[in-house]
């Protein structure tokens, strides 16, 4: 039996017919998942990965961004691609690059927080995958806000990095300056579909039958316990989702990985009882060594079985996690349909999701030499019952945000201080 990334490779190659008709790009096993998930939200919600600095007001030139961020479309086939599903597959349709720089004001008593959660909130999924917006905050406009923000079947968070550095490049340039020539988009363009079509070479050697076999009887258990969005509806003013930090000090060399995971334990918990195995996810791997670096072909989505109520030692979750990575290439629907014909019930909806990130990784943004300042914009819709993101560094930076009409605030914050204190308490070991 062909495996799913054959099977979408026969579908996507019979939708390139080469009769004149508009280019179609493939999409990579992770770009799948996003449409998935898409088609799965009642609301057919996109995900939305934003960046948000504050710049001294007026330093901001909205010509010159707009003219940057056009010419780092033109050059990037994924930043003027927009999603499209022909025929049930899947695949992006490149554009002229048409990224919209959106001034926002805010009315009596709002602050550029307020405005920014509600433009974000109004996305609409068939625009440009890169937006961005600007608007005045503070004492009489003391400061502008610029928010970048990306649909996140254009880039993974460790993509975020480069898009900031080369859009300050392109900023920094002329704004009359030329987009790239033809033979330029032309010849990214090519990169961008040879990238991703070894990256699906590779996708389809890790859907292996012995791949398969291993992914069932992993997650024959799971099941999610989270209910779909939407059974608690929210009082009038209050935020869709809760958020809650902290830093602490952190070993050298930081916090291992199986830690982290164990501490997720710990939050799910709390969040859906004991006894349970529920899913988490978290994103890993890498592209193929002979693809070019092209933005939109990114990291894996890995899911994890969590017990919940279990306490394994680090050893043994590090074993499992070892395991795992081995088999980390296998797309996610093909994990997915791995599970359901093992015997579980899950559906594909994780109930927890998992992120970390190097602080040396996160490189401010410079417009024209001014320096912006990364601010952080909380009570934004997100994705799925929680998510855990960890910045390691000199400290360890936690944070965890949850969907509201989901999960009470007050047992979303228990199951943080129960992930704080995982990670605060040293690790049980082995005998």
């Amino acid at each position: 039996m062909l495996s799913i990334t054959s099977q979408y490779l026969a579908r996507y190659r019979r939708l390139d017919t080469g009769d004149g008709t508009p280019v179609l790009l493939p999409v990579t096993g992770a770009q799948r998942r996003f449409a998935l998930v898409r088609a799965m939200d009642p609301a057919g919600r996109p995900d939305l990965v934003p960046m948000f600095f504050a710049f001294p007001r007026g330093t901001v030139d909205p010509v010159r961004l707009a003219a940057a961020a056009n010419r780092l479309a033109a050059l990037h086939p994924v930043l003027r691609s927009r999603l499209t599903v022909l025929r049930g597959t899947p695949a992006l349709r490149p554009e002229e690059p048409q990224v919209p720089v959106t001034r926002l004001a805010c009315a009596s008593g709002e602050d550029a927080a307020t405005v920014l959660r509600r433009a974000l909130a109004g996305w609409a999924p068939q625009g440009a995958p890169l937006r961005l917006f600007l608007v005045q905050d503070g004492p009489q406009g003391a400061e502008d806000v610029l928010a970048v923000v990306l649909d996140h079947t254009a880039c993974d968070g460790q993509s975020l990095a480069r898009i900031v550095g080369e859009l300050g490049a392109a900023y920094d340039e002329d704004a009359d300056a030329e987009r790239p020539s033809a033979s330029e988009v032309a010849a990214e363009l090519a990169a961008y579909r040879d990238a991703v079509l070894l990256q699906l070479d590779a996708e389809e050697r890790a859907g292996s039958p012995a791949a398969m076999a291993y992914w069932g009887e992993r997650l024959r258990a799971v099941r999610e316990q989270a209910p779909v969005p939407g059974p608690r509806p929210l009082t009038a003013g209050t935020a869709p989702s809760g958020a809650a930090a902290l830093r602490m000090p952190a070993p050298q060399a930081g916090v291992p990985f199986p830690e982290l995971l164990n501490a997720c334990r710990a939050a799910a918990t709390v969040l859906f009882g004991a006894g349970h195995v529920v899913p988490l996810g978290y994103p890993w791997g890498g592209r193929p060594p002979a693809a070019a670096p092209v933005l939109g072909c990114f990291l894996n989505t890995v899911v994890f079985p969590t017990a919940t109520g279990e306490a394994p030692t680090a050893s043994a979750t590090a074993e499992a996690w070892w395991d795992d990575l081995d088999h980390a290439a296998t797309p996610f629907d093909a994990v997915v349909h791995a599970a359901r014909a093992a015997g579980s019930g899950w559906t594909g909806r994780l109930d927890g999701m998992l992120t970390v990130d190097d602080a040396r990784r996160h490189p401010p943004l410079r417009l024209g030499g001014v320096t912006g300042r990364e601010v952080q914009i909380d009570g934004r819709a997100v994705r799925g019952p929680f998510a855990v993101s960890v910045t390691q560094g000199p400290e360890l930076q936690l944070r965890m945000v949850w969907d509201r009409t989901i999960l009470p605030d007050d047992t979303a914050e228990s199951a943080f201080s129960a992930l704080a204190g995982a990670l605060r308490a040293p690790a049980p070991t082995a005998g």
